[in-house]
C-alpha cells in the first residue's frame, strides 16, 4: 500500500537522519484510507524543515529575551482575569506538560488549570507521574475518561482502517482542552513545542486555531463545511456508526466545540515554545526536579530512552505501526530530535536507529490485543497489508527496508 502524497523515493535528512516519508499532522475527522498526506519538507541541501526550524533556536535568529518579555507582558494582561484560573495547560504529567505548567505558574505567575484526556491503558509509571505532577507540582486537574466501550471500538476501527491505534487519543488531546476552556470561560490555552520543531511548516509560529487554513492538521475548523454524519472516526464515517446503533451522544466527545462558540469566546491557543526555548531533554531535567517525574525502569521497546511517551501501554503499538507505514520508528524519531538539539551526533544516531528501530513491542502485547480484540496473527497480517511498497520489499518471505540511514 503506497501512502498517498508521500515521496516515491526514500531520502534521509543530511543533518538528523529523519526520513522524507514522515507525514505532518492531518485533520483526523476527515482522515480515511484515501487521505493525501502532507510530508515533511527537505530543502535543496537535503536538510529537513525540522532541522532548519530548530537551528533558529540556537543561532541567535530568535531573541529569546524579547520573546520572554512578550510572555511576561501576557501574564500581566491576564493577571486580573476573573476566576481561579487564567489559562489551561493540557497534558499527562509527562516531562513536557510538567515543565509547561510548572514554569508558567511558579515563574511567570499564571494560574493554570491542567486538563488530561486519559491514555488508553495507563502504565504504572504513567499514572505515578500523573499523580506526582499534581501532588508534587501543585496543580488542579480535570481528568476525562471517555466511554470505554466506545473508545475500544473507535480504536479498533482506527487500527483496522488506518493502522493508527492512537488516533482516538490524538483527537481527544486536540479537542478536550477547547471544551474545558469553553466550559470555564478561560480564553487562553498553552500548548507545548511548536509543530515546526517536528517539521510542520506553518506561517503562524505563535499560535493556531480557527483562522489557520494553511495546514489541515492545525486548523480547528475540523468540519470543513461537512455535516457530522460525514465526518470520520477511526477511518469510518460517523453515519456508519449510527446505522450500527451507536448513539451520536456517545461520539460527541470526539468532536470539537461549535465553531461559532469558539469564535464568540475568542479562545487563544498559544505555543509556549514560541516564548521559551523548548528543549525536550531539558524539560525532563526540569520535571524531575520540580514535579518528581520518574523515568521508566527499563529501556522502552523500539528505542533507547526511558523518559518520553511512557504513559500508555498502547504507545509502543503507535510507534510500531508508524514504522510499518513509513519506515520511521521510535528510535529514528528520538534520535533525529536529539541530533537536532545537539545531544548526540549523527553517527551515534545511525547506530541507535540500526539497533532499535522497528523493535516488536512485546511487553504489553497481550493487553493491546485484548483491547482491540485481535489475535497476534491478525495483527501481524494487518500490519503487512499496510506496508508502503516504496519503503519495504519482501525478500525470502521476510520484509526489509529498501533504504536505511546507514
Amino acid at each position: 500500500m503506497t501512502v498517498k502524497g508521500l515521496p516515491s523515493e526514500v531520502k534521509f535528512c543530511k543533518k538528523c537522519l529523519l526520513s522524507n516519508q514522515k507525514p505532518t499532522s492531518t485533520n483526523e475527522l476527515l482522515h480515511n484510507k484515501d487521505t493525501i498526506q502532507i510530508p515533511i519538507e527537505f530543502d535543496t541541501e537535503g536538510v529537513c524543515y525540522a532541522c532548519r526550524s530548530v537551528e533558529k533556536k540556537f543561532n541567535n535568529t530568535i531573541d529569546w529575551k524579547l520573546r520572554e518579555k512578550e510572555l511576561i507582558d501576557l501574564s500581566k494582561k491576564y493577571k486580573d482575569f476573573k476566576g481561579p484560573y487564567n489559562c489551561i495547560v493540557p497534558g499527562s504529567g509527562g516531562k513536557d506538560s510538567a515543565y509547561q505548567s510548572h514554569i508558567l505558574k511558579y515563574k511567570y505567575n499564571f494560574r493554570p488549570l491542567t486538563v488530561t484526556w486519559t491514555p488508553h491503558i495507563y502504565t504504572k509509571i504513567g499514572f505515578k507521574n500523573f499523580q506526582s505532577w499534581l501532588n508534587h507540582g501543585g496543580f488542579d486537574n480535570y481528568l476525562f475518561t471517555p466511554n470505554g466501550k466506545i473508545h475500544r471500538l473507535v480504536t479498533r476501527n482506527a487500527l483496522i482502517n488506518l493502522l493508527h491505534p492512537f488516533q482516538p487519543f490524538i483527537v481527544g488531546q486536540k479537542f478536550f482542552p477547547l471544551k474545558m476552556a469553553s466550559l470555564f470561560n478561560i480564553d487562553l490555552i498553552f500548548y507545548g513545542e511548536q509543530p515546526s520543531d517536528y517539521g510542520a511548516k506553518l506561517k503562524n509560529i505563535k499560535s493556531f486555531g480557527l483562522n489557520n487554513p494553511e495546514h489541515p492538521g492545525y486548523s480547528l475548523d475540523a468540519y470543513k463545511g461537512k455535516q457530522i454524519k460525514d465526518l470520520f472516526l477511526g477511518g469510518k464515517k460517523i453515519e456508519e456508526y449510527l446505522r450500527e446503533g451507536i448513539k451520536l451522544s456517545d461520539l460527541m466527545v470526539y468532536l470539537p466545540p461549535d465553531k461559532k462558540d469558539l469564535q464568540k469566546k475568542n479562545i487563544d491557543m498559544q505555543y509556549l515554545g514560541y516564548y521559551l526555548n523548548f528543549v525536550p531533554q531539558e524539560n525532563f531535567y526540569y520535571a524531575s526536579k520540580h514535579t518528581n517525574f520518574q523515568v521508566n525502569d527499563e529501556r522502552i521497546e523500539g528505542t533507547y530512552q526511558k523518559y518520553a511517551s511512557i504513559d500508555d501501554k498502547t504507545d509502543g503499538f503507535f510507534y510500531y505501526t508508524y514504522f510499518i507505514k513509513y519506515g520511521i520508528g521510535r528510535a529514528m524519531l528520538d534520535a533525529s530530535q536529539e541530533i537536532r538539539h545537539g545531544h548526540i551526533n549523527i553517527e551515534e544516531g545511525k547506530s541507535l536507529i540500526k539497533q532499535f528501530d522497528g523493535e516488536y513491542p512485546k511487553k504489553y502485547l497481550d493487553d493491546f490485543l485484548e483491547y482491540v480484540n485481535l489475535d497476534k496473527n491478525e495483527f501481524d497480517d494487518l500490519c503487512d497489508s499496510f506496508r508502503n511498497k516504496n519503503v519495504w520489499r519482501e525478500v525470502s518471505n521476510r520484509w526489509e527496508l529498501i533504504k536505511t540511514p546507514w
